[in-house]
């Protein structure tokens, strides 16, 4: 190309992974508003603050250490990326870009951290629902820490940074486990050593229902999350400066759309299946377990595939809200479930769209994203039990953790429900 259309195809794909990011940002929104309508009213604020806090978290740290662990200039070997520090304040210069060939820049590096940022944002987001209730806000703000500058990048590394995994030809085109598996794993963990919610579970086997305290904001929630999953699926595609281009961006927003569709009304005829209701949480749930689905290989399949991929997504969710909680495992908002079985699901449906991959290499993805997440999940959460405490008292979760966290409710005109 001449020089005057190399610099708008340049500025055209900075814009558009600038916009894209923007958009993944405000699913920082929509988790809090999810979250904050899944919760009891008395653990509302609690949960909106850490859905703030969290976002300021992985924003700093990943760019005191984060960015550069995932994309180091020099890596140790594919496993191991180093330790690297502090994102720089430069860009490309105008020479670089005009340069032409394979090796020159097609976007801002500065567009590139922004769209990164945000999904490691994301990923901690998946932590916040699955804690809720009962986690001391302190200790959960350190994990945030240890996840969005260590344990998040080394594993991001090994995928989108170039290493062991891309080597082995594993795909996931917008994280399916590189951000929701990691997130739902290290969730788990959290979950396994906190225990559940006093009065969840039953000495005879009961498992008692906790209503959320607000279901409008909820499904606002969902739709907000579902909206901004167009700038994570099709900003992921990073350009959009050629007509190839442009119809791969339109493709994954269909599919990505198609996908959350399908798995909405899965999940609603698979919760009336089961329980004879029309179960909106499960609705909820369904469209998200197939934005989830679908986010591992948004661009290969048709439509009416993608739509399928979402279809099983919705019904995995729903059978695991269920199977987690008759193994008393306490997930409030389903987070488990929506980001990590949704996310195994879509990792291993590549195959079936992408040639590129097998489901062997597949396997091998989520296996190490699991371990590695798990496991240095478990370390770090063991040891602020140890040190800390991960849970409120018993009498504060009785009260509920606004108060005894944050000093102010969300709701203080009404009169809420112990």
């Amino acid at each position: 190309m001449d020089q005057p259309s190399v610099q708008i195809a340049y500025a055209l794909d900075t814009f558009y992974l600038l916009v894209s990011g923007a958009f993944v940002m405000w699913m920082a929104a929509g988790f809090a508003m999810l979250e904050a309508g899944l919760v009891r009213a008395k653990n509302t604020t609690e949960i909106l603050t850490k859905n703030m806090v969290l976002y300021a978290v992985a924003c700093v740290m990943y760019m005191l250490c984060g960015y550069n662990i995932m994309y180091p200039a020099e890596a140790v070997n594919s496993i191991w990326p180093g330790i690297h520090f502090l994102l720089g304040s430069g860009d490309h210069s105008v020479e670089s870009v005009l340069a032409g060939g394979d090796g020159a820049p097609v976007y801002s590096a500065m567009a590139d951290f922004f769209f990164q940022v945000v999904f490691v944002a994301t990923a901690m987001s998946v932590v916040s629902g699955a804690v809720a209730e009962r986690m001391k806000l302190w200790v959960f703000l350190g994990f945030a820490v240890v996840l969005t500058a260590f344990i998040y990048p080394i594993e991001g590394y090994w995928k989108w940074g170039h290493g062991f995994l891309d080597k082995l030809g594993f795909l996931d085109f917008a994280g399916s486990g590189i951000v929701h598996l990691t997130g739902a794993s290290a969730a788990l963990a959290g979950v396994l050593l906190l225990g559940p919610r006093k009065g969840k579970y039953g000495k005879n086997g009961e498992i008692n229902a906790f209503p959320g305290s607000n279901l409008p904001l909820a499904t606002l929630g969902m739709f907000i999350l579902w909206l901004g999953w167009f700038g994570f699926n099709g900003g992921s595609e990073l350009k959009i400066s050629n007509i190839g281009e442009a119809n791969n961006v339109a493709k994954v927003f269909v599919n990505t759309n198609m996908a959350a569709a399908g798995g909405l009304i899965a999940a609603l005829i698979t919760a009336k299946w089961l329980f004879g209701k029309a179960d909106l949480t499960m609705a909820v749930n369904g469209a998200l377990a197939g934005l989830v689905a679908i986010t591992a290989e948004p661009l290969a399949p048709s439509p009416l595939w993608a739509t399928l991929v979402g279809v099983i997504g919705g019904v995995l969710v729903v059978f695991s809200v269920v199977g987690l909680d008759k193994l008393r495992i306490d997930d409030p908002v389903g987070a488990i479930s929506v980001h990590g079985v949704a996310g195994i699901w879509g990792l291993m449906a590549v195959p079936f769209a992408n040639g590129g991959s097998s489901f062997g290499v597949q396997a091998i993805g989520v296996a190490s994203i699991f371990g590695w997440v798990f496991g240095t999940s478990f370390v770090v959460w063991f040891l602020l039990k140890k040190v800390v405490g991960l849970r409120v008292s018993e009498e504060e979760e009785y009260e509920g953790v606004d108060m005894a966290e944050c000093g102010m409710e969300a709701y203080p005109e009404f009169k809420v429900s112990k």
